[in-house]
């Protein structure tokens, strides 16, 4: 009887601690049922056999009682015909049998309260087991919510930093230098002007230069 309720106490100090101490709450909640529901297996056998005692006591004593009953009236039925020694011999087997009646009821009585008393525990242990299946869907939901959690926070504690922050920091630094490169070639292609635009200009100041003279000359004519 003690041994049931200290595995209930077990199961429920257990299961209150499934949080704290499992790497893998729903794998360890799924164990701890299978364990209850061999647990109440082994209770229902002990049971079935505790009830089996009963019955045999049970039929002993009936048998006892019965065969009690039927000496005392064999006796009287001896007597009626005048055989007090068969009479004497009857209730003194009658005697017998009374004594094994009522040992066998008192054992009998004694196994049907154990029996009582077994029922009633294995039953607190399916209520116990039902109970727990029931909150298994609750523990199974915190269990889920404290590992994202956790992921989060760890994720959270990194994020924008360190790693990431220094790659940003290092795409930005490219992203400068190919500017800057690019700027560059920009003004290495404008740095002078090309040969033939310079040529060009050359032949232009000469034809201006003559052209000048030319008017110059025809005005030095036309003072004289």
């Amino acid at each position: 009887m003690g041994l049931f309720k200290r595995i209930g106490d077990n199961i429920r100090a257990n299961i209150s601690s499934i949080l704290d101490k499992a790497e893998d709450p729903v794998k360890m909640l799924e164990q701890y049922l299978r364990d209850m529901e061999d647990d109440i297996a082994d209770a229902e056998v002990a049971v079935t056999k505790q009830i089996a005692v009963v019955k045999r006591l049970q039929k002993q004593y009936e048998e006892s009682q019965l065969m009690a009953e039927k000496r005392e009236s064999q006796a009287l039925q001896a007597l009626e015909q005048q055989r007090e020694d068969l009479a004497r011999r009857a209730l003194e087997d009658k005697k017998v049998h009374q004594a094994k009646a009522d040992d066998y009821k008192e054992q009998f009585e004694r196994a049907r309260e154990n029996a009582d008393k077994l029922k009633l525990q294995l039953q607190e242990m399916k209520d116990e087991y039902e109970q727990m299946k029931a909150k298994k869907a609750t523990l199974v939901a915190r269990a889920e919510a404290a590992k994202a959690q956790k992921e989060i926070n760890k994720v959270m504690n990194g994020f924008g930093k360190d790693t990431a922050r220094k790659g940003f920091e290092r795409m930005e630094d490219k992203v400068t230098q190919a500017e800057a490169e690019a700027a560059a070639g920009m003004e290495l292609n404008s740095t002078g002007p090309d040969l033939d635009d310079e040529l060009a200009a050359l032949d232009k100041k000469d034809d201006d230069i003559e052209a000048e003279l030319a008017r110059l000359k025809e005005k030095l004519k036309e003072s004289k």
